[in-house]
């Protein structure tokens, strides 16, 4: 109970206060022979640094290998040494990719997307990989846990070993999606209302007005939009916990957590005040 108590308040100092999620979030401490005593925390991203990385010449953070592997595709294997994984990344990608463009170009729309679907998730799989490979004698490291957090919602828990708060994360996500969808259906539904109601060419004989299906059209609206919200918040939220708590996976609870109460008396500067009197009020502790 202490735990979970714990964990409640440090997500809510880290909604509450954006210093929780830092840079440092992405530190990997290092000395480059060339600059003694550079802290990783200099920049948050170096093209020098990472293309320095790849060539092996010092370590990167997994954050800054990461960051220019969105756009150099299999710059986290060349990092890792794993080039027998280069030939399968790139026929992987390329392969939909290309199988797409000339779907396309042919009129298979459907059969486009899917393909376009396979090049994504390739891609997604490949920074994935790099991730899952990237070699720490640090556990938990923050980066690595948040990266888990963005590429798949509730990895970074399972990484840090909090399994029990993976169902609420993913309850939160698929309850978000659920209103989502349905307020989206609804959405479009008196969408088309309104369009037939309004629409001169057409008699239009159904049973809601031109003005209620305007009404609740934007109702149904805001509602999607709150819920797309909702989607961005959870998943927000998961992020960063598994950030904050991968920094204090080592923090000590003792068993005498306690939360003290008891009145108190502030005196005024009577050099400030004008008509210096003390002030009564209550001062609050927590002990853990």
């Amino acid at each position: 109970m202490k735990r979970i108590l714990l964990s409640v308040l440090l997500v809510l100092s880290a909604l509450s206060a954006s210093a929780q999620f830092r840079s440092e979030a992405f530190q990997q401490q290092y000395t480059d022979e060339n600059s003694p005593g550079k802290d990783s925390t200099d920049v948050m991203f170096s093209f020098k640094e990472y293309f320095a990385g790849l060539g092996h010449r010092q370590p990167i953070k997994i954050g800054t290998m990461f960051a220019g592997s969105l756009v150099c595709i299999g710059g986290e294997q060349i990092y890792n040494r794993q080039y027998w994984k280069l030939p399968i990344v790139y026929s992987a990608i390329a392969g939909p990719l290309g199988a797409g463009i000339y779907l396309n170009t042919q009129g298979r729309h459907e059969a486009a997307k899917y393909c376009f679907i396979g090049a994504g998730v390739a891609y997604w799989a490949t920074l994935m990989d790099g991730v899952v490979s990237y070699r720490t004698d640090k556990y938990p490291l923050p980066g690595k846990a948040t990266l888990y957090s963005l590429l798949l919602p509730g990895l970074g828990q399972a990484y840090n070993g909090e399994f029990w708060k993976i169902p609420i994360y993913v309850g939160g996500l698929g309850a978000a999606y659920y209103f989502y969808d349905s307020n989206n259906i609804n959405y479009q539904r008196y969408r088309r209302i309104y369009k037939e109601a309004t629409n001169k060419d057409v008699q239009y004989t159904g049973p809601i007005t031109a003005e209620q299906a305007l009404y609740y059209r934007d109702v149904f609206r805001r509602y999607r939009d709150y819920s797309v919200l909702a989607i961005a918040l959870v998943y927000l939220l998961q992020v960063i916990d598994a950030n904050v708590f991968s920094y204090m996976h080592d923090f000590e609870i003792v068993d005498d957590m306690a939360m003290s109460v008891k009145p108190s008396v502030i005196m005024p500067d009577t050099q400030l005040a004008f008509n210096p009197s003390p002030a009564f009020g209550i001062s609050v502790g927590f002990k853990f």
